[in-house]
């Protein structure tokens, strides 16, 4: 029997669907859900399965059965009647009412929440936006190759007060009302004052110790330490000694024993040019950010709130499950990181907006420009997630095509493309309106002339994903 259906908008991207469950219908789910019962209950005089359903309907009266009928019939009518409308709903479903009619048949509203599209894009070609990449400074090469000395440093005790930087032999006990604490104890523990690496508190007692001195004060034990987390306790310190690292000194010989440089020229040069590619590539990075924000302003887009709900849920869930990988719960978050919940909230919210938006528009693009996914693209994409889950190509695509998530990755690439080609559209200039070559495989930063090397694209990895 046909299904008569009914779409009415009630949205931007959203529909009303209206349907019938017509009495032969819902007589066949009648009969399903009998059988159903009749293993489940108690029949006198009948085996589970095989009571007839006039009795199994006697037993639990016409309007359970008929509930019970509707509710087994409703998914698989559902289904029907959105392939009979033609709609793809991006999130599930949701019955609004149902309603019995004339007839013995029951009316039923679903609301369906489909993907949104863009009418009229923003105007991305020629688009600019202002960079700047900052010069390298003579001082961030010496600050680089001193982290490199500081791990060939030699410790050397001094008869001094401990300052930052410095070691310490030291120590601690940790007591909670009179009782200590085995495992923030511990004897001859070398300790850097100012890593703050052990627990938090400990870096402000050492503030100037010197050997033989015993510094005491309240801390509170942070997370990693089991069922002592969260417990104030009095840490009681004794310094042992104090001791303070000796640099090597930077030679051709040294560089040529530490790296695979053997002048210090050629050391230098080369973290000048990896700084210069890093902050290229922080360049790039806000170019793009730049750029999708200037056009997400320009769009015109009401996004369903139904579609939002789903991806807050989501964000949110995944926000879940960081955390207790942590050991740690959303309110003790929210306490740490000082914020409030309706703040966090409405952070949320506003994160919702941009992904799904950033989303639409990219997609958008890619319609108008006529952007296709090929067999070299999907191949390239493969071999990147096998070579970062350290899984086999046929394990990979074994698991996207059992989980569904092909097309995801399908969309995924096309999207990429789609900023690409918004990158390449786009104009980068200098606070002067001069351009800034970012894209190109050598690109001159403005501030000294000087030519670094094409980042890793990952500045094309944005918030959308």
């Amino acid at each position: 029997m046909e299904m008569h259906t009914e779409v009415v908008e009630v949205g931007p991207y959203e529909r009303m669907l209206t349907f019938r469950l017509e009495e032969p219908t819902l007589e066949e789910a009648k009969s399903r859900v009998a059988r159903k019962l009749s293993r489940e209950l108690k029949i006198k005089g009948f085996r589970p399965g095989k009571a007839p359903r006039a009795v199994v309907e006697r037993m639990v009266g016409p309007d359970r059965l008929r509930g019970e009928a509707i509710e087994e019939a409703i998914p698989s009518a559902v289904a029907d009647a959105i392939v009979r409308a033609e709609l793809s709903p991006v999130t599930t479903p949701r019955v609004e009412d149902v309603r019995d009619v004339d007839g013995g048949s029951v009316e039923i509203d679903i609301h369906i929440t489909l993907w949104p599209s863009i009418d009229t894009l923003p105007d991305y070609s020629g688009r600019e936006v202002t960079v700047a990449i900052e010069p390298v400074e003579d001082e961030e090469i010496v600050a680089q190759i001193d982290r490199l000395r500081s791990q060939y440093a030699e410790l050397e005790e001094v008869d001094r007060a401990g300052d930052e930087g410095d070691f310490v032999l030291i120590n601690i006990t940790a007591q909670a009302q009179g009782t200590e604490i085995e495992e923030a104890s511990a004897s001859g523990l070398l300790y850097e004052i100012g890593s703050k690496s052990f627990i938090p508190g400990l870096d402000d007692l050492l503030v100037a110790a010197s050997a033989g001195d015993i510094r005491e004060g309240p801390v509170t034990l942070p997370q990693g330490f089991g069922d002592h987390a969260g417990t104030e306790v009095t840490l009681k310190v004794l310094v042992k000694d104090v001791r303070a690292k000796r640099l090597p000194e930077v030679t051709d010989e040294w560089v040529s024993d530490v790296s695979e440089f053997d002048t210090i020229e050629e050391l230098e040069d080369t973290l000048r040019e990896n700084l210069t590619e890093m902050k290229r590539s922080v360049t790039l990075g806000a170019f793009r950010d730049d750029l999708m924000s200037d056009l997400l302003d320009d769009l015109e887009l009401e996004l369903p709130e139904t579609l939002l709900q789903v991806e807050m849920e989501a964000a949110l869930h995944n926000i879940h499950h960081a955390l207790e990988g942590q050991g740690i719960d959303l309110a003790t978050y929210l306490q740490v990181t000082g914020q409030e919940e309706k703040q966090f909230a409405d952070q949320m919210r506003d994160d919702a907006v941009r992904s799904l938006s950033t989303r639409v528009l990219l997609e958008g693009v890619a319609e108008a420009e006529g952007l296709e996914i090929n067999e070299s693209d999907l191949v390239e994409a493969h071999d990147a997630l096998a070579a970062s889950s350290g899984k086999s190509l046929e394990e990979v695509r074994s698991a996207l095509t059992s989980s569904g998530q092909e097309q995801a990755l399908s969309n995924d690439i096309l999207r990429r493309k789609a900023l690409d080609l918004l990158m390449e559209k786009a104009r980068s200039v200098d606070a002067d309106g001069n351009d800034i070559d970012l894209l190109s495989p050598k690109a001159e930063a403005e501030d000294g002339g000087k030519t670094v090397s094409n980042p890793d694209q990952s500045a094309e990895e944005s918030d959308e994903e």
